[in-house]
């Protein structure tokens, strides 16, 4: 009898902590398409350790920066043949990288964002994997030539990558299979997806069809791609490349500002129901190859100009670590040199705090009409959304810019969402360089 009633206690604790574990996943702390701030961690360059219990301590801080959402770098082990040490040359797709800690470990930081009221998306690489991935001796799951070697990409310099097949179903499903062991066994709030623009768009609507259908799951789907199908596969977002490269070209080659406006087309064909492009104004490629916000638009202010239109205009931003301390260097691939140093620069997480907080407060300005005034040097524009109105002015000239107010709003009287003064305007509005100016109604 005392054995039976330890099996029952046993057996009762048993579905007690599966119940548990069902009911802590029904609790999403997944934002509305529209109201999403993302945070990339390069998990190499966050802490002094490198690894996934140093990103623990600065849980409050990325929180506290108004961000809702935090993408991890890949976390899975890396291959070595013909390696570069890449996080994006995956050897394991159900494994956590030793270097960062163990899938324990994970689970604490999932947990930990999750109490933060914050979710969490993980860097999802589907388009190609090690040399020495365990699926290597399914041959046929990979690309070959006509002699039967395996290859990498082709068109691209990723030599240490190896091409799968998305002809194969068989590992199709397996990806997908492995994609859902994330989901129902850490609690991952979704997937950031990896050069999605390399499988084709039937293996991307299998996939989140089957996914979104996981019970008790809300789920983000961004891709690292610029094709339009991507909004009707079922993606969230799409990525920014061309704002990003247009951006470059209006501070470094005075191309004019209006080309943003075209851009907003665009990034936005085929998207409905709240899909959006994430933009953003470094990330873990860009830094390293080009140069920090800093470099590419003009030193701080110029960097915060950049930062408004990419934040406010028509789209969600992101932000990566060690942007919000303007990082004054390059945190250069494979990222295992310099650390971030979290002491530099607090003026520039004053800066980046105020703009993203009145985005987070601002219906207007996430769900709001688009009505461009942008001029060859001053991206502007009106959001509206019933009652409420936001008038964005950026200049994004180091230059003094007059900027004629348009004919509808002269007179209007506005509240700068920054100071809080009663703003009136006139005929024109005189900018310094790289000022920007925010006002509410």
């Amino acid at each position: 009898m005392r054995k039976i009633k330890t099996i029952l206690t046993t057996t009762t604790l048993f579905f007690t902590l599966i119940i548990s574990t069902v009911a802590q996943q029904t609790v999403s702390h997944l934002p509305k398409r529209s109201d999403a701030t993302l945070y990339q961690i390069n998990i190499r360059t966050f802490s002094k350790t490198g690894n996934l219990k140093g990103i623990l301590p600065r849980l409050d801080s990325i929180k506290n920066l108004g961000i809702n959402v935090v993408y991890l770098m890949p976390i899975y082990p890396i291959g070595k043949i013909n390696s570069v040490n890449s996080p994006y040359c995956v050897s394991d797709y159900t494994s956590v990288n030793p270097e960062f800690g163990d899938f324990a470990d994970l689970k604490t930081l999932v947990d930990s964002i999750h109490s933060k009221k914050m979710a969490v998306i993980l860097d999802w690489v589907p388009n190609h994997t090690a040399f020495d991935h365990s699926w290597i001796k399914n041959k046929s799951w990979y690309l070959q030539d006509s002699t039967g070697k395996i290859l990498s990409p082709p068109g691209t310099n990723w030599l240490d990558v190896a091409q799968l097949n998305f002809k194969n179903m068989d590992m199709r499903t397996e990806m997908i299979k492995d994609m859902k062991y994330w989901i129902t066994n850490a609690n991952v709030d979704g997937f950031r997806c990896d050069y999605a623009d390399g499988p084709p768009f039937d293996f991307w609507k299998e996939a989140i069809a089957t996914l979104r259908a996981i019970p008790n799951h809300k789920l983000m789907f961004l891709a690292e791609g610029k094709r339009s199908d991507h909004y009707k596969a079922g993606f969230d977002y799409n990525f920014g490349f061309l704002f990003f490269e247009d951006l470059k070209d209006i501070f470094a080659k005075q191309k004019s500002v209006k080309s943003i406006d075209t851009i907003n087309l665009v990034e936005h064909k085929g998207a409905s129901n709240g899909q959006q492009i994430v933009r953003y104004t470094t990330n873990h490629d860009v830094n390293g190859s080009d140069g920090t916000p800093q470099d590419l638009f003009g030193g701080k202010d110029g960097s915060m100009a950049a930062f408004v239109v990419a934040t406010y205009m028509n789209s969600i931003v992101m932000i990566y670590n060690g942007q919000e301390v303007g990082t004054p260097y390059r945190l250069v691939f494979p990222f295992t040199g310099k650390k971030i140093d979290w002491n530099t620069n607090q003026s520039y997480t004053a800066s980046y705090k105020q703009i993203i907080a009145f985005r987070n407060s601002s219906f207007a300005l996430r769900t709001g009409k688009l009505t461009s005034y942008t001029t060859n040097d001053v991206c502007a524009f009106t959001k509206i959304k019933s009652k409420a109105k936001v008038f964005v002015l950026s200049n994004l000239r180091n230059k003094q810019v007059q900027f004629a107010t348009p004919k509808k709003l002269i007179n209007s009287k506005w509240v700068n969402a920054i100071t809080g003064a009663v703003y009136q305007l006139g005929e024109s509005i005189l900018l310094n360089p790289y000022a920007y100016l925010i006002l509410k109604q």
